[in-house]
């Protein structure tokens, strides 16, 4: 019973930190569900994109500038990142998944580039979550309300977004390229711009991370694909992929709910070294659920995705 009272306590004491991570990572699983649901475009940019916005607005904090603007200029270079990704693919008929190993891949070296070093310290520059009145800076708190409001901006602007004749390009080129091709659509732009989009997200996600943290790290985007799927997973699992607002409610439902149940685990005694095994058996389980769905009756109907 002290053992259970125990692990309980352990959680509820970290729920605050974890919730502010969770909302700030949700940007990441938002940059993974975009090209991989809007485009059908399985993406690996977001794990050199999230550590891409960290280094640059690492550096641009460290010179001085304005948190905000580090963060636009941040995720203006994860813009072009997605957009390099989707370029070499659709330029050079590279498979997606090795277009994107690719440029993750190089990305490593251009942040080791941006910051010259491995990592660095913006301990002591001011950030925006310190921009909250009445809240001490740093604290769990203002982080989910700065972070909790800029999650609420992006995810009204993109259902609005995605309802408008641009937005609904995208998804017709990730339905059926070569129908929405016929019906005039530019598929080049429609994916460069959806998977540059995607990457402008990921690299937000590594700007805030970075604001909160106090540093950045060229390693800080080690794993965050997998857990990047297993909380879109979980975030589909619950609200469902039926509409455009339940998938673009997925990745921000998801990333709260997964982070938790990593701080529960962590609480109960699991150690870290075995979260990565979990999470990649996890989502592996996800995965597999269809296929073995299917051997076992009849084939599903294709899934629709209304408005």
């Amino acid at each position: 019973m002290d053992i259970i009272q125990n692990t309980i306590a352990s959680f509820v004491s970290l729920v605050p930190v974890t919730l502010a991570q969770s909302l700030i990572l949700a940007f990441v699983v938002l940059g993974i569900m975009i090209p991989f649901r809007m485009l059908s475009f399985p993406d690996l940019t977001s794990e050199g994109a999230f550590p891409l916005g960290g280094c640059v607005c690492g550096v641009l904090m460290a010179a001085g500038m304005s948190p905000l603007a580090a963060i636009a200029i941040a995720l203006l270079a994860g813009f072009v990142a997605g957009c390099c990704t989707a370029f070499i693919h659709l330029r050079f008929r590279i498979h997606t998944l090795l277009a994107g190993i690719l440029m993750m891949t190089m990305l490593y070296s251009i942040n080791l580039r941006i910051m010259g070093r491995s990592n660095l310290s913006v301990f002591g520059a001011p950030t925006m979550f310190d921009w909250v009145p009445g809240l001490q800076p740093g604290f769990p708190a203002s982080k989910i309300v700065v972070a909790g409001l800029i999650a609420l901006i992006v995810f009204f602007l993109l259902y609005h977004f995605f309802r408008t004749e641009k937005g609904t390009a995208i998804r017709a080129v990730g339905a059926n390229p070569d129908m929405a091709e016929a019906q005039g659509i530019n598929v080049w732009l429609a994916t460069i711009g959806g998977v540059g989009l995607a990457g402008a997200f990921s690299a937000a996600g590594g700007a805030l991370m970075v604001q909160s943290q106090g540093f950045a790290d060229v390693n800080m985007g080690l794993g965050i694909l997998i857990n990047g799927l297993a909380a879109l997973m979980i975030g589909e699992a619950i609200v469902g992929k039926q509409s455009v607002l339940r998938q673009l409610a997925a990745p921000f439902v998801g990333a709260v709910v997964y982070y938790q149940l990593v701080s529960f685990c962590l609480a109960a005694g699991m150690p870290p070294p075995d979260l990565k095994l979990a999470t990649g058996l996890f989502v592996l389980a996800m995965l597999a659920l269809p296929s073995l769905k299917r051997s076992r009756g009849p084939a599903p109907a294709r899934e629709t995705v209304r408005e």
